[in-house]
């Protein structure tokens, strides 16, 4: 006799904890399209794990109804890793903000990257520390005004995808909280992925840095001033009488006016086993070019969950099962 398990929708997904971001805050969005792409995948909320730092973005686990670690300022990838790796059946999802990985956490970020552990990074983008009512933070753009840099910031702001390529990623993408559809595809691309998916977040904080992705977000601007990346299709936008084609290694922005054709534009390769163009397509910002949202790299690699699994299986066939009492009172020992 079997019995047949309940379909869960996106409201089973939800948690019984009162949401605590700010009214108008891009976060909303994010965690609703999150609860539809649960639910579209089929995901199990007994096998299903977020795992955020600190800031607001954090509080993530807080309004999901699966498992979930409010862990450590920058160490969420730590905390993945581990339980990745232990425990390979669980989808993990890490939740994470500008500041919190890119800053204390930038090193951590790096390294699971790297490693290609089989998880989800969703890095929410506000360009600010809003959990902290306002400073600057490694994406805030120089000349930025806060608290923390009242004559304008000096820092030369960081790349999250630019950080991501550099680290081998093998799933690169970006989003922008207000655009539903794109967002709910990207989160779907990215949990099919078998190995670290980053998806960065364009998410607007509406009270300390409010309107930073505006020229992404309105309906008005966002045909001109972002590029839809689709495998194997030339970069196009404004409506389909703007392109990008390469000068050499140089992307530029060409008008379709018959002098240029389709076919002369740079033609997406998100399976390149080389990370060249994706970094090219990372580097176009605004207002130069209109920046790129979609998947930019997605190649396979041997998962770190899988290759040190792997090591443990080989090491057990070949000395049998390890006895941790004998270990530890082997080779050299004190008697304090």
């Amino acid at each position: 006799m079997s019995t047949e398990l309940p379909v869960l929708k996106a409201k089973d997904f939800e948690s019984d904890q009162d949401v605590r971001w700010c009214p108008g805050c891009g976060d909303y969005s994010i965690l609703a399209q999150m609860k539809k792409v649960l639910a579209d995948i089929g995901a199990k909320q007994e096998s299903t794990v977020f795992v955020s730092g600190i800031g607001c973005s954090s509080r993530f686990p807080y309004y999901m109804n699966t498992y979930g670690m409010h862990s450590i300022h920058g160490r969420a990838p730590a905390f993945a890793t581990g339980l990745k790796s232990t425990r390979p059946e669980l989808d993990v999802w890490v939740i994470t903000g500008d500041g919190d990985a890119l800053s204390i956490g930038g090193n951590h970020l790096m390294h699971v990257i790297r490693r290609n552990l089989d998880i989800n990074i969703v890095l929410f983008n506000n360009s600010i520390y809003g959990l902290t009512k306002g400073q600057y933070s490694p994406t805030s753009k120089i000349g930025k005004v806060t608290k923390s840099t009242p004559r304008g910031s000096i820092d030369h702001p960081l790349n999250p995808l630019s950080i991501a390529l550099a680290a081998e990623g093998t799933f690169v993408a970006r989003s922008v909280d207000s655009h539903i559809k794109h967002l709910v595809a990207t989160l779907k691309r990215a949990s099919e992925h078998k190995g670290t998916s980053f998806v960065e977040v364009y998410q607007n904080c509406n009270v300390f840095n409010d309107g930073i992705w505006e020229y992404a977000k309105s309906k008005k601007t966002k045909d001109e001033t972002t590029v839809v990346l689709e495998h194997g299709k030339p970069l196009v936008f404004a409506n389909g009488k703007k392109g990008i084609r390469l000068n050499g290694f140089e992307p530029e922005v060409v008008e379709l006016d018959g002098n240029v054709s389709v076919d002369d534009l740079l033609f997406h390769d998100e399976k390149s086993t080389q990370p060249h163009l994706a970094n090219v397509l990372a580097r176009m910002r605004h207002p130069e070019f209109p920046e790129p949202i979609g998947v930019f790299r997605a190649v396979e690699r041997q998962t770190y969950d899988e290759g040190i699994n792997q090591q443990v299986v080989d090491a057990r066939e070949e000395q049998g099962d390890g006895d941790l009492a004998k270990l530890f009172a082997s080779g050299d020992t004190w008697t304090v």
